[in-house]
Order: C-alpha cells, then structure tokens, then sequence
C-alpha cells in the first residue's frame, strides 16, 4: 500500500500551515506519517511541494489548493497500481490498525468508514484504477463526497469491532479542536 497524507489546504480555519502545528509536542504530519509508515511501502504528501516529515511530495494537478481530491488524483498519477490509504493531515489521531485495515480491505473498490451516516472520505482507501472517475470529478470541481457518489464503494461500519472509536477521522481545524482531542483520546499515540 502507498500512503498519502492529505495536505495540500490553505488551512484558513486554523490560521497557520496545520502540517505543522503541534499536537502533544510534535507537528500532526509527523504524527500522520507515523501511523501510516509501519503499514505503506511509501508515506507521500500530496498537495505540497517541500518534502516533511520523511516523506516525498506528490503536487496537485493544475493550480494549489485545490482539496483533498486533487491529492488523491495526483496520488493516483503517481501510483496507479496500488492502493492508496489516505489521510488528511489534520487527523494526528489516526491509528496504524485502522488504516491497515482500511488498505486489507480495498479489492478494486475504495473503502471508506461511515460514522453516524457521514463518510469519512479522508480516513480511507482507494485503487489507483479510479483514477479516470476522480479526474472527471475534479474536472467538474467535485469532491471526494461526489467521487463516491458516482462510484461504487465499500462502507465500513464495523470499525469499533477494529478498535477504532472515531479518533482516526477526527480533524483539528482549530486550536480549541486540539484541547478537545485531548480530552477524548489523549495524546495521539
């Protein structure tokens, strides 16, 4: 599996580059890869152009900033025989046996967590082979919502059987959001 760190956003909600805000010492990129390395043959940042963290960049298609599925896309360009498990920079919570199960899961279909009737598009995995569907989309400024609305996936809505809780799609967008992660999980570990 190829992961990808979503992290191509102007982060305007949090006011500063969230790749390196620090949660619990350290910035959530290093978090986020940290997760990812022990189960991706390659950690890549999609959607910057300087190298963090250990890993390599993957840049969007076309001008910046423009969403997570311009990441996935570029992502896709780069790897388009393997599958990808992707998470946003902004999830330092995420936890390595969600996202090995995540990437076990995909057979030719993205597989993507539902909580609460909500898809969490940027806890998730995908094949390369979408890739002429997720370009369609970003041509028509879709998302990675929409690209799952034109595609067939995989819900998974028996996470809490993987010890999951929901803290591997929880976002910090703001400063108030890292104190309230906190609280719930702890230190992201």
């Amino acid at each position: 599996m190829i992961g990808v760190i979503l992290a191509g956003g102007e982060s305007r909600r949090m006011g500063t580059d969230k790749a390196r805000v620090e949660v619990a010492g350290r910035p959530m990129v290093e978090w986020v890869a940290g997760a990812l390395s022990p189960v991706c043959r390659e950690v890549v940042l999609a959607g910057r152009t300087e190298p963090m963290a250990g890993c390599a960049t993957v840049a969007d298609p076309g001008s910046p900033h423009r969403g997570p599925l311009a990441g996935l896309v570029a992502a896709m360009h780069r790897f388009p025989d393997e599958p990808l498990v992707v998470v946003a920079v902004d999830q330092p919570w995420v936890r390595t046996e969600t996202l090995r199960r995540l990437g076990e899961a995909t057979a030719g279909l993205a597989v993507v967590p539902v909580d609460g009737g909500v898809r969490q598009t940027t806890c998730a995995a995908y094949p390369g082979a979408l890739v002429e569907t997720a370009e369609a989309e970003l041509a028509g400024s879709g998302s990675l919502q929409s690209l799952l609305d034109v595609t067939s996936f995989v819900p998974v809505v028996d996470w809490p059987t993987w010890g999951e809780d929901g803290r591997s799609w929880y976002s910090v967008d703001t400063v108030e959001a890292i104190d309230m992660g906190l609280d719930r999980y702890g230190p992201p570990s």
